[in-house]
């Protein structure tokens, strides 16, 4: 029996193939580093895990992963999230474990994507050199958004592009500033007609595929008709292999630090 285990919380998606392509990998390559680890899965999106539950579907939330390893014997507990900010999914994670601290031998928290000045600037070079684009298109990126605070992370990482000289980067969110009206304000002050989407999101779920290029008020569509010229590329950033050795980074730092 593995001694200790591994927890694994995202926020979710209803889309089984990508799910496979993202959640699935970056828990597979956690699980390959973590040899000692059982590995568990929980979603802290309460709307996606009752639309899994209503196809037949079930996932843990963090409360009910926390106590089935409690059930299987485990004391010892490592948490890793696969959130890209610290934003409210994050908090609600951490609210959550606190009834458990008093259950478990240690419980230990890696950190979300985006949390440290170095992992803008790795995640940069990663965007960069994964999404290659010509010399007069732009690469735009769509985030989540949030009312959170941490929402800042967003325009921060655009500004770490920048300072890098990636400047044809733009980042917009679907829920929180900058949204795409900032976006082509810069597409417009660059002369750029040319552009590439791509969602800066763990999984290319539903905003992914009604947001950002549905046929109907997405971001593809609003573009096309005021003249670009738009191609996308839908791959979450979860299938990164860069990306995911991120995560392993930070459930190691965590350990470390503990």
């Amino acid at each position: 029996m593995k001694k200790k285990a591994l927890l694994v919380a995202s926020f979710g998606t209803s889309y089984e193939e990508t799910r496979k392509k993202t959640i699935g990998a970056i828990e597979e390559s956690l699980q390959k580093e973590f040899e000692q680890h059982q590995v568990y899965r929980a979603f802290t999106s309460k709307i996606i895990k009752r639309k899994l539950e209503r196809e037949g579907v079930f996932i843990f939330d963090v409360k009910e992963a926390l106590e089935k390893i409690l059930e299987d014997g485990f004391t010892d507990v490592l948490i890793q999230p696969t959130h890209i900010i610290n934003g409210t999914e994050y908090d609600l994670l951490r609210e959550d474990i606190v009834p458990f601290f008093q259950k478990f031998k240690s419980i230990t928290i890696g950190r979300p994507l985006l949390t440290k000045h170095e992992d803008y600037m790795e995640l940069a070079d990663i965007i960069k050199e994964t999404y290659p684009v010509e010399q007069d298109e732009a690469l735009v990126l769509m985030g989540h958004g949030s009312k959170h605070p941490a929402n800042s992370s967003y325009p921060a990482f655009e500004y770490v592009l920048k300072d890098k000289g990636y400047d044809t980067v733009f980042v917009g969110t679907v829920e929180g500033y900058p949204s795409l009206k900032e976006v082509k304000k810069q597409l417009v002050q660059n002369k750029i007609k040319k552009v590439c989407l791509v969602p800066m999101m763990i999984v290319a779920g539903d905003h992914a595929n009604k947001d950002l290029i549905g046929d109907e008020d997405s971001w593809k569509m609003e573009l096309k008709k005021e003249g670009y010229q738009v191609r996308y590329d839908l791959r979450g950033l979860g299938e990164l292999e860069a990306v995911q050795k991120m995560f392993i980074r930070n459930a190691k730092e965590a350990v470390a630090i503990r």
